[in-house]
């Protein structure tokens, strides 16, 4: 090991997982801090006793931050929420408290600053998520000049909510939905590709200060990546368009759930192509190529298969 510690906020979530896997492997320290430590215990197992460890922090609790970030070389933030719930507000998780963390990081004489963002927030301002991230990323620069700032498009791999979802939706019911007529494209992001952009924008002297889009290699639209899941599991469904307006007033109920399937801010952000704008740096400039749909998808839909 380098010796040198990343510490990773938000590091037991879907993307977490594998930060903390690639920057053990590259022989880091990791310290891992979440709102739930004992859910991430199993990441412990990315690396050799004792080179991964694991922490409480609420980016909602600034309290919670002190003294959290001491010894760190680098400090990579995956914190973020899809949906708000109790304390978990967009605001005081993805731009409130990336400012704290930032502050935190700088009183504690952290060296480099990873914030990971999300694709086409720049454009669907209309969203309370996007304008979130987006004061996010300023509020880093302005503590963090040389901060570098990842902006992925939907991720997915075997833990994902996103493909996963729509293949057992796809099980159960005969019809699936098309929100705003499924339109919308994506450029879907496979999420080992975009832990190697993290370690590769700690690494890279020339990734300093720069803010990287991360798409995959397949431009589809709602309704083709539905037909595709439908395709690698054989349950291809009917699919009936819902114009955005109802599918808004369809979310209301839906919000009410502990684990919401669609809110009305994510029915905004549908209404905005998930693709990249060509205006900043990719997988490219980090020496990366991204891996397609069907290199990983077919593996982990094999058990939705008929």
């Amino acid at each position: 090991m380098n010796g040198k510690i990343v510490t990773v906020v938000g590091g037991s979530g879907f993307l977490g997982r594998y930060v903390v896997q690639h920057l053990a492997q590259a022989g880091f320290r990791v310290r891992v801090l979440c709102r739930r430590p004992s859910d991430a215990l199993f990441i412990k197992t990315s690396g050799v006793v004792g080179q991964i460890g694991c922490d409480y922090v609420d980016l909602t609790k600034p309290e919670s931050l002190s003294g959290k970030l001491n010894g760190s070389y680098a400090v990579v933030n995956l914190a973020g929420i899809l949906f708000q719930s109790g304390r978990q507000r967009f605001d005081k998780v993805q731009a409130k408290g990336a400012e704290l963390l930032a502050m935190e990081a700088k009183r504690s004489g952290v060296m480099h600053f990873i914030q990971l963002s999300a694709l086409g927030v720049d454009k669907a301002t209309q969203s309370a998520y996007a304008r979130s991230k987006l004061d996010g990323e300023a509020a880093i620069r302005a503590l963090f000049p040389q901060a570098v700032i990842l902006r992925p498009s939907v991720m997915f791999g075997a833990e994902d909510n996103f493909i996963n979802q729509f293949a057992s939706m796809g099980v159960l019911s005969p019809v699936l939905p098309l929100i705003g007529g499924g339109k919308t494209r994506f450029q879907p992001v496979y999420v080992d590709d975009v832990a190697e952009a993290v370690l590769a924008a700690l690494t890279l002297p020339a990734a300093q200060g720069k803010l990287f889009e991360l798409g995959g290699p397949d431009t589809l639209t709602f309704r083709e990546i539905l037909k595709y899941i439908g395709t690698q599991t054989g349950h291809q469904r009917c699919l009936i368009r819902i114009p955005s307006c109802l599918a808004s007033l369809m979310a209301i109920p839906a919000s009410l759930l502990p684990t919401p399937p669609i809110t009305r801010d994510q029915i905004k952000l549908l209404k905005t192509d998930n693709v990249l704008s060509g205006e900043h740096p990719g997988f490219a400039e980090l020496d990366i190529t991204p891996q397609p749909l069907s290199a990983v998808v077919p593996h982990y839909l094999a058990r939705f298969r008929k």
